[in-house]
């Protein structure tokens, strides 16, 4: 079996390693361990590009045009990158709405991209972001808590699980949702085989509207960063008349409120507590660990520490 260590020296080399693991597991899909295993060894890329003239350029004219897209529809309080990788499409919305009050998250499936993330975006001077790691299949946040949810290529490698990624999207996304991915369907031949061969997504407008959804739009995007892997935009209305919720992230596997006790996550309905290392919730069903008792254990090692701290300390003389 291939080690991740070897497969890093791949990525180096340029090597897709996708049909690698697709082919050592026999299997036709990509998974999420796949998916997982890709990008996070490909972390750092997408900073380091960056650094390239042509690359930032294409970067700051596709995020203005997102902004400009989010600015027709509303003027959102919240918004969500899915998927958001190293932040570098998440720092150019941001910047482009330019508004002090809005509250932004990002996840993605790898934590070693959402620690760069957050370290791109505090060099960028961006702090009011809060990011986590999560899945798509089971996004840690709130029914209806996002006003513009959004996703950049992120559904992409996920080809044949289209319908329950964009259930999830549609449910905690409260006024459009907005997705971002390859035209399949817009694309030339060349185009469609290459994704074919890497197992993109495709159908996202078609699967929307059996699912109910109102599509407002669905267009190719003016910016794509591979002429082989044309962007098509997809503009989602929601709109709902639910109360926002008090709390934003939730227990990915029940969808409920999640506690923050000693540093951590805990969610009442799993009896899960979820970990945050390096200053980043991680929120995939599987990073979670049975701790029914981790409230009433924090609880008093809390209390003991109280009564330590405030205990009067005696002198002894000798």
């Amino acid at each position: 079996m291939i080690t991740p260590r070897e497969l890093q020296a791949l990525i180096e080399q340029g090597v897709n390693i996708s049909s690698i693991l697709r082919n050592e597991t026999d299997i036709d899909q990509n998974t999420e361990e796949i998916i997982e295993t890709s990008y996070d060894l490909q972390t750092g890329s997408y900073i380091a590009g960056m650094k390239k003239p042509e690359m930032k350029k294409l970067k700051e004219e596709y995020t203005a045009e997102l902004a400009k897209i989010v600015r027709s529809l509303c003027n959102p309080t919240s918004i969500l990158e899915t998927g958001v990788g190293e932040a570098t499409t998440l720092y150019g919305v941001i910047r482009n709405l330019d508004s002090n009050k809005l509250d932004s998250y990002g996840f993605d499936l790898s934590w070693s991209r959402v620690a760069y993330a957050n370290q791109w975006l505090k060099k960028n001077r961006i702090y009011n972001v809060t990011l986590c790691t999560g899945s798509l299949f089971h996004i840690p946040f709130s029914d209806n808590s996002i006003d513009v949810v959004y996703t950049s290529h992120s559904i992409e490698p996920n080809g044949g699980k289209e319908e329950p990624i964009l259930r999830e999207l549609y449910r905690v996304t409260r006024r459009f949702l907005i997705i971002l991915e390859p035209g399949y369907e817009l694309a030339n031949d060349e185009a469609k085989q290459r994704m074919e061969m890497h197992g993109y997504c495709k159908n996202l407008k078609g699967i929307s509207e059996t699912l109910g959804f109102q599509v407002m739009d669905h267009r190719l995007f003016p910016y794509t960063a591979n002429p082989l892997n044309p962007t098509a935009i997809t503009v989602i209305r929601k709109d709902v008349n639910a109360e926002v919720p008090i709390h934003v992230f939730a227990c990915p596997k029940y969808k409920t409120p999640l506690q923050e006790i000693g540093g951590m996550l805990f969610s009442p309905e799993a009896l899960v507590v979820y970990p945050t290392i390096g200053g980043i919730p991680c929120l995939r069903i599987e990073n979670g660990i049975v701790a029914s008792k981790y409230p009433e254990i924090i609880g008093t090692i809390q209390q003991n520490s109280a009564t330590e701290t405030s205990a009067p300390c005696s002198i002894l003389n000798s």
